[in-house]
Order: structure tokens, then C-alpha cells, then sequence
């Protein structure tokens, strides 16, 4: 229709009319492009606040999980130094004791991460979409770092641990798992996390069967050694 009336106005050489036509044209075009850029700029504004709250959300998390895997090492730490001490003779404790000290150092905390996001982000290149500088290098520090990654290894693989399941009974372990063992923390508890391992607990075994399983650890050197290299591996990750 526009086109037509130009041509038409153009035979006639009535050139005002060709240039108002024209005018709407360009303005036209203009204002199409003007909304189409309008309506991705808000779609990208909306996908990168979407991206950047869950990553928030995400990061809050990582934070929380920092917080208690260097929680529950310490207590790692703690039972290792009483296992190793009443085996090195420097303080006494109970068969009952160290049996829970010695279950408590093989234990080793691995929470999974929350990544997700960054995940997303990253194999879609559209990491970008995170317009807060420091926000987007936490991300990616945090996400390439190996930290949590050496714990896994050390803990799942940590020599100690495998000497101390292939000696005591099963029996042994599963009544110190069942009350001396882990005490559930919900994601986002900071308050949970003091005492997650170390808590006051009985194992309700009988006194022959703890003195018969500790003196499998006393009797054997390996044990001490082993706790000590624990100790090395454990100790790098307690806060200052």
C-alpha cells in the first residue's frame, strides 16, 4: 500500500508527498527496531537477574558448606589427637573412649555442591549474564577451586580409615556409627554445625567387646602412625 502510493506520487512528481511517505517509512522501520531491541534488552534484564538470584542463592549455599566441612574437620582433628594421645601413652582414656575417637578421626564430611548455575552459565557462554564483576570472579574462583575435590580423595582414600574398618568388627562399627556417628545438619544450619561429630554419645556395647576391639588399636603400632598422618591431612583445613 505505502510502496504503491510512493510510486503513484512519484509518477505525479509530487514530491512532498514521496518525502512524507518515505519519512513514515524510515520511522516505521525505526520504531520496530527500536521495540525489537527494547524487548530482547528486557528479556536479557530479566534471564540475567534470574541467573545472577540463583547464583546468589547458590554461593549461599557454598558458603554454608565451607563453614561446616571446616566444622566437622575439626572435630575429625580433635578425635584424632585423643585417639593418638591415649595410644602414645601422653593421656588415658577409657576403652569406650577410644574406640569413639578412633571411629570418629576415619569419618570425613563431603556435602555436595551447588553449582548448577555456574554449570549452566558456562557451557552456554553466557556467563555475562552475571553483570556484577566481584559477584561473577567468586563464582568462578570458587567453582575451579580443587579444595573440596582433595577432600573427597583424602577422606574416602585416607589410609587410617581402611586400617580401622578392616580391624574392628562390623558389630563394633555399626554401634558407633548408630550413636557416636554423624548428627544430621540441615543445609543453611550454622547453628548445627558446633558438635556435628563431636556430641556425647554411649555405644552401648559391653564392656569385654570395648576392651577386646581397643585393644586391637593399642596392640598395634600401625594405628599411631597412621593417626598421625591423619592429623597432617585433617589439620590444614581448621581456620585460624
Amino acid at each position: 500500500m505505502i510502496l504503491r502510493r510512493i510510486t503513484a506520487n512519484f509518477r505525479g512528481q509530487d514530491w512532498s508527498a514521496v518525502a512524507i511517505e518515505l519519512i513514515v517509512v524510515v520511522l516505521g522501520v525505526f520504531i520496530g527496531l527500536q521495540a525489537s531491541n527494547w524487548n530482547e534488552n528486557r528479556q536479557t534484564g530479566a534471564k540475567s537477574a534470574d541467573f545472577t538470584q540463583r547464583l546468589r542463592a547458590d554461593l549461599r549455599v557454598e558458603a554454608w558448606a565451607w563453614e561446616y566441612q571446616v566444622g566437622y574437620s575439626n572435630d575429625v582433628l580433635a578425635s584424632a589427637k585423643w585417639a593418638a594421645d591415649a595410644l602414645s601413652g601422653k593421656t588415658p582414656l577409657s576403652d569406650e573412649a577410644l574406640l569413639i575417637a578412633g571411629y570418629r578421626a576415619t569419618q570425613f564430611e563431603f556435602t555436595a555442591r551447588r553449582r548448577a548455575t555456574y554449570d549452566e552459565l558456562t557451557s552456554t557462554g553466557e556467563i555475562g549474564l552475571i553483570s556484577d564483576p566481584a559477584l561473577r570472579d567468586l563464582a568462578m574462583d570458587l567453582y575451579t577451586l580443587p579444595a573440596f575435590n582433595t577432600i573427597l580423595d583424602e577422606g574416602s582414600n585416607n589410609p587410617y580409615r581402611k586400617a580401622f574398618r578392616m580391624a574392628i568388627s562390623y558389630d563394633v562399627q555399626q554401634a558407633l556409627a548408630a550413636t557416636c556417628g554423624d548428627r544430621h545438619v540441615d543445609t543453611g544450619d550454622y547453628k548445627g554445625i558446633a558438635h556435628s561429630l563431636d556430641h556425647p554419645c554411649s555405644s552401648g556395647l559391653p564392656p569385654q567387646v570395648l576392651a577386646t576391639s581397643a585393644a586391637v588399636l593399642r596392640n598395634d603400632p600401625q594405628f599411631l602412625q597412621l593417626l598421625r598422618l591423619r592429623i597432617a591431612e585433617v589439620a590444614p583445613t581448621r581456620t585460624t
